[in-house]
């Protein structure tokens, strides 16, 4: 009786595992990346790419615009739209010409490109990058960086840094001080800090003005919400952001009458912003494209842009894992979504598969940065050639690993704009 029990328990154990089996997640190429997957199959590179829909991104443009508060400009932040052309492309669809650079080749290589740029440096850059930019730029160059290049200043030893490469080139340069208000990452943490600041930009005139501020607040909304709510946060980073605004103001009240910069946001943060806030300038660009970490509420109107397709090279039915247990062959039983093998051209980058339905990585495998393994159920119908679209979680990093970027256009690749430079040794 006792093992008739035991029998009859395993049986309801291995009944109610059954139940648990994974739904079947698979399904073909939608009309969307179908049309892409024929392009790309009968006339695609062969390799895998980096692919930009232009119309989604002039959309995203324009819903971009929709949210800049009145009375605040919008700064193109170039670390996530890594392109000269795709720059341009933005600068057309939300006229602004104004760049936040965090890289010393991409500051060279957009003042060739964009001699009207205005730079903001969105990181303090080390005084060896300083010097290299003025080198690279050359004397008979159109960009004038004494009018358009803000450099950004987080303490008192760099702003003396600053002071001295200033004086040894005879360069005069503008001065924006990155002030902390909240992410503790760095920049100005006290406002009483600015004094000595302001006491060694006011004592050489010659070579140093202040320009403004940077405040970022990518710290706003990452908390829980029983913590703090992203608009708390976002009016805690304004209270801060107006401290550094009165200190400034009672030190040198000249400044009033002067058209500064008082930079904050980010594209997680821009929705926060309306017409009552202490900044002037808000800088955003990976909801222009929205790599999968900007999968956020405040960002649903935005649409995904940027797409890394990838070939399949090899397609197989099963799951064959190597070693002497047939694991493989018990696992794709279980799960429907591990009946189909697929090794694509490259693999391990920054993405999420995303089209066909279903598919997924072989945790158990292993990664390639070669030929990946990519499991789907039956209903994927991949067969060599077609293509395996993802998502990339961000668009700084990893629109710089494909070469040139596919323009998706009228459904055809219409251009390939190159990517910014990395520079030597990068």
């Amino acid at each position: 009786m006792k093992r008739r029990g035991v029998l009859i328990g395993l049986g309801a154990l291995a009944a109610g595992g059954w139940l648990l089996r994974p739904d079947n997640r698979g399904a073909a190429h939608d009309r969307y990346f179908q049309q892409l997957n024929d392009t790309l199959k009968s006339a695609g590179p062969g390799r895998p790419l980096m692919l930009i829909d232009r119309q989604r991104l002039a959309d995203n443009c324009r819903t971009l615009m929709s949210m800049i508060p009145s009375g605040c400009n919008f700064r193109i932040v170039a670390k996530s739209l890594p392109s000269v052309p795709l720059i341009q492309e933005v600068m057309t669809h939300t006229g602004s010409q104004r760049v936040m650079l965090f890289h010393q080749p991409f500051m060279n290589a957009l003042a060739d490109a964009e001699p009207g740029c205005d730079m903001l440096l969105g990181k303090p850059m080390p005084i060896q990058a300083a010097r290299r930019f003025y080198q690279e730029l050359g004397e008979a160059h159109r960009f004038d960086p004494s009018l358009q290049l803000q450099w950004l200043i987080d303490s008192l030893p760099r702003l003396e840094q600053y002071l001295a490469l200033a004086r040894e080139l005879d360069q005069p340069m503008r001065i924006n001080v990155e002030i902390d208000v909240g992410l503790h990452r760095g920049g100005l943490g006290d406002p009483s800090q600015l004094d000595a600041l302001l006491a060694l930009i006011h004592a050489n005139p010659r070579h140093l003005q202040f320009s403004g501020f940077m405040g970022y607040d990518a710290h706003v909304g990452k908390l829980p919400g029983f913590i703090e709510s992203a608009e708390e946060g976002h009016r805690h980073t304004e209270r801060r952001y107006q401290s550094f605004i009165d200190r400034l103001y009672q030190q040198a009240p000249q400044y009033q009458t002067q058209s500064l910069c008082f930079n904050g946001a980010g594209s997680p943060t821009l929705a926060l912003y309306d017409d009552s806030t202490v900044v002037n300038e808000l800088s955003a660009g990976s909801c222009l494209v929205k790599a999968s970490d900007f999968d956020l509420p405040s960002l649903d109107a935005f649409a995904p842009a940027v797409f890394i397709a990838a070939p399949v090279i090899k397609a197989m039915d099963g799951l064959n894992l190597p070693g002497p247990i047939p694991l493989g062959d018990a696992w794709q039983r279980w799960d429907p979504n591990r009946q189909r093998t697929y090794f694509i051209y490259g693999g391990y980058w920054k993405a999420q598969p995303v089209s066909p339905a279903g598919i997924q990585a072989n945790g158990v495998y292993g990664v390639s940065t070669n030929q990946m393994m990519y499991n789907g159920s039956p209903e994927t119908a991949l067969t060599p050639d077609d293509q395996i679209f993802f998502r990339p979680t961000q668009s700084e990093f990893v629109m710089l690993q494909f070469g040139d970027l596919a323009v998706w256009e009228d459904q055809a690749i219409r251009q390939w704009w190159p990517p910014l430079p990395q520079g030597e040794g990068a």
